[in-house]
């Protein structure tokens, strides 16, 4: 398989189907966002859902593309930009049990009312860091001489130094996942390539709270390098986490010392991940239906589970949410669309017949706002109109990254906001990545 070329695009058509899902999918954020909190739900299904603080940070991404696309006015960006950075900024900070966030960092969960902790959740730095991203990206887009915009960026800069980085690492060099005021840190640490990516760019470039370059050397040293499906890449089983710091950051040809050692940068690396993708669906070792070239999408998303269910004779577990993995699973037969259309800056060669495949043959999977979280073709739904699975939730977790990488595939805008970021910058400098545009 070739996985070695960039998959980015040069400019020129862009194909119509691009353009109908980056749309589609950009309605969730118009239509779910509370104009009174600037607070968007985690997802929406069946039944109500608190909001989600990484959910948010997906919108503020969204908008500036948004803008670009004319699926909304400029005004309009900037009205929801200031609502949810004025109520993320007065909320109360504190260790009270029902705050909405402390040390400058956010619940997972708010209420979408109150925008209070929504139970028992905890302190999230990777939901605080998204948040704080998509604050960057209005604060480099919304550039201009005026009052409103002005606020943007003050609310933004004052948002992010209020962050206690250093106190997220809990004695330790790694960054805990979060926090409890009940209990305290939770045992769990940022490790292993991950989503937290972005999160430790973030840490090391803050101006006021930054955590030590060594947290950067601890983290990279528990990476796994692999060869699956004949190709060797940094090693992550979900497609989604190949995908999410990229929103933001553009790693085209920068490099930190692992993947000089190595020889290839995060981009490429994604690219191969993709590839990987889709030539286990073509080996479809466990038999599942649909699985081919034109069918795949392995990642966490909803599925039709928990359930047991003999299927052609063979005994199937069926998982609900969960972080699907190529290869080691869990793997179920649930395939998420939306984490093909992240791709697509990756290997558009490959994601671009892939989207037209499943919206042509699928159809059932496709909503107002874009593609449905997930489908499954080996669990029957005699009942249902497509008469297989399909997921009722639309996630603003796998909306976010549409939108958002389709506009990186169209324009590069999100990379190039935040490639004049200083703290984006410093953060990567500081963690040793070199060459490229830095």
């Amino acid at each position: 398989m070739t996985t070695e070329k960039s998959g980015i695009s040069g400019g020129g058509e862009t194909h119509a189907l691009v353009h109908r899902l980056q749309r589609s999918t950009f309605e969730f954020f118009l239509t779910k966002f509370n104009p009174l909190n600037g607070l968007l739900p985690d997802n929406v299904g069946e039944e109500a859902s608190p909001a989600s603080v990484a959910v948010v940070g997906m919108a503020l991404t969204a908008w500036p593309a948004g803008v670009e696309r004319q699926f909304m006015s400029r005004a309009n960006a900037i009205k929801r930009t200031l609502t949810a950075l004025r109520y993320f900024w007065n909320g109360p900070q504190g260790e009270q049990h029902d705050a909405r966030g402390y040390k400058g960092f956010y619940y997972h969960f708010l209420d979408m009312r109150t925008g209070l902790r929504a139970g028992n959740c905890e302190l999230s730095t990777i939901d605080t860091t998204y948040f704080i991203a998509g604050a960057l990206t209005c604060a480099a887009y919304f550039d201009r001489d005026t009052p409103q915009e002005k606020e943007i960026r003050s609310l933004a800069d004052a948002l992010y130094r209020r962050v206690d980085w250093q106190w997220a690492l809990d004695g330790g060099l790694k960054v805990s996942m979060g926090w409890k005021p009940e209990s305290g840190f939770l045992p769990s640490h940022w490790k292993g390539y991950c989503e937290a990516l972005i999160l430790y760019v973030l840490a090391l470039g803050s101006p006021t709270h930054p955590i030590p370059a060594e947290s950067y050397t601890a983290w990279a040293e528990t990476y796994q390098w692999k060869k699956i499906c004949g190709t060797e890449f940094l090693y992550a089983g979900p497609l989604f986490i190949h995908q999410m710091s990229h929103m933001w950051i553009d790693f085209r040809g920068i490099q930190d010392p692992f993947m000089r050692e190595h020889g290839i940068d995060y981009f490429q690396n994604s690219r191969r991940a993709t590839y990987i993708q889709q030539e286990y669906a073509i080996q479809n070792p466990m038999h599942f239906d649909g699985y081919d070239k034109y069918c795949w999408g392995i990642t966490a998303s909803d599925g039709p589970g928990p359930a047991q269910r003999q299927v052609n004779g063979i005994e199937r577990s069926f998982c609900d949410y969960d972080a699907r993995k190529v290869p080691e699973g869990p793997d179920d037969g649930t395939i998420a669309p939306w984490a093909v259309a992240a791709s697509l800056p990756f290997a558009p060669e490959i994601v671009l017949p892939t989207l037209q495949h499943i919206s042509e043959k699928f159809p059932e999977t496709m909503s107002n706002y874009g593609f449905k979280s997930s489908f499954n073709l080996t669990f029957r739904a005699p009942a249902s109109k497509a008469g297989y699975w399909i997921s009722k939730r639309h996630y603003g977790l796998a909306q976010g990254p549409v939108v958002v990488m389709a506009e990186n595939y169209r324009s590069g805008l999100i990379w190039r906001l935040l490639r004049d970021c200083p703290c984006v910058v410093a953060g990567l400098r500081r963690a040793g990545f070199k060459n490229g545009w830095l």
